[in-house]
């Protein structure tokens, strides 16, 4: 990965060329943004320019390796859950060879996608101290080329506490030539000790036509399509690639959210309609966590577009839904400045409990039952 394969970010390229060419690396940066607006591809290319860049002699040598992202002195941390094969105390490591496939396969791609390729079921990924362990172990080494040593930490936000204290050591007290990339969409789950110890760059999505010309190029699709996709995936490269190939997540999030408040609709005033809600709520239970989260996620974007459609602000209007029947212009009416805030709420108070390892099938029921009061508030 260079830089000349990232797309748009230009500022933020140009920066981290000219500071590790003026030989200004910062040991610890944490770099900060949405999904699918190259925050890793990022990392990849500045890591692949300190150290290639470094001995011209090597240039060629070291650019072969990272292309299999198998350069001795770059190393990974990414959350983990226990799997068929890591049964206890799962690391970074053993997970590398399936960590490599997933970066070179697609280096926009985002948490679930790595989620999925675990197979996570009904667990939470995370970043556990037993990786601080080996980061310890990794960079005690001397460089492999007598340079930088690079520790990438994607989804630093996954860390829990016992991680984060031993990292912060690391921190404060780095060894020699080693630099710390952290990769975060969610800067304020980083315990603050370790952001103050951080030089932060903040990226912002992509825009329309950077995602458009990239789909063009690279997907070989017509203008038409590219600047709808574009539209669609709101500066996430990696939506863009879902929503070309019609994948995994959106039409299931769509039958789903349908079903629920068309339940929402019918259970007012009709006790035998609770049923449904009931029968809802253990389907989706029935789903893994970080499903049921990023459906949840899914679920609050939808409500919100109806709100957007409510007060004619079409623009901004970009989700076009495929399940039979149902049109955003006919559930807009219900989304409104008096019941809005309050779904929300539910919404996320619901991810919430849910991330914190509650009963999901209680959580669900509750909220839907709380839907069908709210949904019909004028």
């Amino acid at each position: 990965m260079e830089f000349s394969k990232i797309l748009g970010q230009e500022y933020i390229k140009n920066h981290l060329i000219q500071s590790a060419n003026l030989g200004r690396i910062p040991h610890a940066q944490l770099f900060v943004g949405p999904e699918g607006s190259g925050t890793l591809a990022m990392a990849i290319a500045y890591t692949h320019h300190i150290l290639c860049n470094s001995n011209k002699n090597l240039n060629e040598s070291c650019s072969l390796k990272f292309q299999k992202l198998s350069h001795p002195d770059l190393h990974f941390i990414y959350p983990t859950v226990t799997t068929e094969e890591i049964k206890v105390k799962p690391k970074s490591i053993d997970f590398i060879a399936d960590w490599r496939q997933f970066v070179i396969d697609n280096p926009y791609g985002g948490l679930f996608d790595w989620y999925a390729k675990l197979g996570v079921q009904n667990k939470q990924g995370e970043i556990r101290v037993d990786d601080a362990q080996e980061i310890l172990k990794s960079l005690s080494l001397k460089s492999y080329e007598g340079g930088y040593k690079i520790m990438i930490i994607w989804m630093a936000d996954k860390m829990n506490i016992a991680a984060s204290n031993k990292l912060l050591k690391l921190l404060e007290e780095p060894p020699e030539k080693t630099v710390f990339i952290l990769i975060s969409e969610n800067e304020e789950d980083i315990i603050q000790t370790i952001r103050s110890r951080c030089q932060i760059t903040h990226f912002s999505g992509l825009s329309e036509q950077v995602i458009a010309d990239a789909l063009i190029e690279k997907e070989q699709i017509d203008l038409k399509e590219a600047l709808k996709i574009a539209h669609q995936s709101q500066g996430n490269f990696n939506k863009a690639l879902h929503l070309l190939y019609d994948d995994h997540e959106v039409l299931p999030f769509e039958q789903w959210f349908v079903t629920w408040v068309r339940a929402a609709f019918k259970a007012k005033g009709n006790a035998a309609a609770i049923q449904d809600l009931i029968g809802w709520s253990e389907q989706i239970a029935a789903l893994g966590r970080e499903t049921q989260k990023k459906f949840l996620q899914f679920c609050i974007e939808m409500f919100r577009q109806a709100l957007l459609l409510n007060y004619e602000t079409k623009t901004l209007v970009y989700i076009e839904p495929k399940v039979e029947k149902f049109k955003l212009e006919n559930f807009a009416p219900f989304v409104n400045g008096n019941n809005i805030t309050e779904i929300f709420k539910e919404l996320s108070d619901a991810m919430y409990h849910i991330e914190r390892n509650g009963n999901a099938k209680i959580i669900l029921t509750d909220l839907s039952i709380k839907l069908t009061r709210l949904i019909h508030k004028k």
